[in-house]
């Protein structure tokens, strides 16, 4: 494993790298999936490695694709297992949590087939129950997949040392899942002064080459204790059965519709749109720059949102209501200068299974910042439906 360990030699520069290592460990859980995964490698069969998550996750800030927490994970795998066929899948996209997670997790990252999933939303996330229960929402879609995958939750951090891992780790407790914190290894270290924080990080946020190195190893010693004690395949551990929800789940088996993948019952002055930057992502946009024009569609869904894209410009005022409910409005504008993105507004929960109308209506007023009407929607997204 030369060239992983050249790859995260920084870590032992300047630091107990032991009890870093130690201090990263939120619990070990249950580790018979990961044994499962290690084991269908050993015996030199093809394995999918997934990442899922915000930008950390997408590799923002890291000066090479090849430096990212999630690439690092997967060449550990590849000279581990130099007989077995390793994939890999980045299921990342930036300024995105688990509440979009949950609705993309299927098309971005299931289609895959994964065997082993890092789960990075801690910093993305709210330190709120809301968090928690789309959390649960993603970590149910991987976990009761037919090839039972082993899902590791990992626990970012921001520069005032905050995260939503208060919210996630009893979610991740409650599957037995291994955990890892980023922010409880690391910390410490830079509120005593062994470390700084430009050590590890680009900015407020966004690890560098070396914080996404100690992320990537965090991963790997995890795997490489559980490897030392793999048993012969004949004595590998039974997986245990999903348990019951510990939230209100709303958000479970959800899925997002674009242009291409779902046709309005109604369309009054919105055009397909080709984005170059989150089109790859999500696919075809709606867009209309025109006030008064009103989207419709027929959803078979107990829990409904839409993804739209908020930027500094010429950005509009949409409102979305279901089945004629209270109106919820939608502001593009965004009043800072480092670029769009694409946040999630739940419009409805906790419908009555069946089928229901959602509208989305471009209003005349705008932002005082804007200069224009503009809206995208992105997505449909719905949960709970099947």
């Amino acid at each position: 494993m030369l060239a992983f360990v050249m790859a995260v030699a920084a870590l032992v520069s300047g630091a107990d790298d032991a009890a870093i290592l130690e201090h990263a460990v939120v619990s070990l859980g249950d580790t018979a999936r990961v044994q499962a995964a290690l084991a269908k490698a050993r015996r030199g069969e093809d394995v999918t490695i997934g990442v899922l998550g915000g930008s950390i996750t997408q590799g923002a800030s890291a000066s090479k694709e090849e430096n990212r927490y999630g690439n690092l994970v997967a060449q550990w795998w590849r000279e581990t297992f130099p007989k077995a066929r390793i994939e890999f899948v980045n299921a990342g996209i930036g300024a995105t949590g688990s509440d979009i997670g949950t609705h993309r997790v299927g098309k971005h990252l299931l289609a895959r087939h994964p065997d082993f999933v890092v789960v990075e939303y801690a910093v993305n996330d709210p330190n709120t129950p809301a968090a928690a229960e789309t959390l649960e929402g993603v970590l149910r879609q991987i976990l009761k997949q037919p090839n039972h995958p082993a899902v590791l939750l990992m626990f970012m951090m921001n520069n005032a040392g905050a995260n939503a891992q208060e919210q996630h780790a009893p979610i991740g407790a409650h599957y037995g899942l291994p955990m890892l914190s980023f922010r409880d290894a690391l910390w410490p270290e830079i509120q005593a002064g062994r470390l700084k924080w430009e050590d590890v990080e680009a900015d407020i946020v966004h690890p560098n080459d070396r914080g996404h190195a100690y992320a990537a190893r965090f991963v790997t010693n995890v795997l490489q204790q559980i490897l030392k004690q793999l048993p012969p395949d004949a004595q590998l551990p039974a997986i245990a059965p999903l348990p019951a929800a510990k939230t209100a789940n709303a958000f479970e088996d959800g899925a997002f519709f674009s242009a291409k993948t779902l046709t309005p019952l109604r369309n009054d002055g919105w055009e397909a749109f080709d984005d170059p930057g989150f089109g790859p992502f999500f696919g075809t946009a709606w867009k209309s720059a025109q006030p008064g024009s009103t989207l419709e569609f027929e959803l078979d869904s107990r829990a409904v949102s839409v993804l739209f894209y908020r930027v500094k410009g010429a950005t509009g005022i949409a409102e979305a209501s279901v089945d004629g409910g209270t109106p919820v409005k939608m502001d593009a504008w965004f009043d800072q200068t480092w670029g769009g993105y694409t946040p999630m507004q739940l419009i409805a929960r906790d419908l009555p299974a069946g089928k229901h109308r959602l509208t989305i209506k471009l209003l005349d007023e705008k932002n005082p910042g804007s200069s224009g009407h503009e809206f995208r929607v992105y997505a449909v997204m719905t949960a709970g439906g099947r």
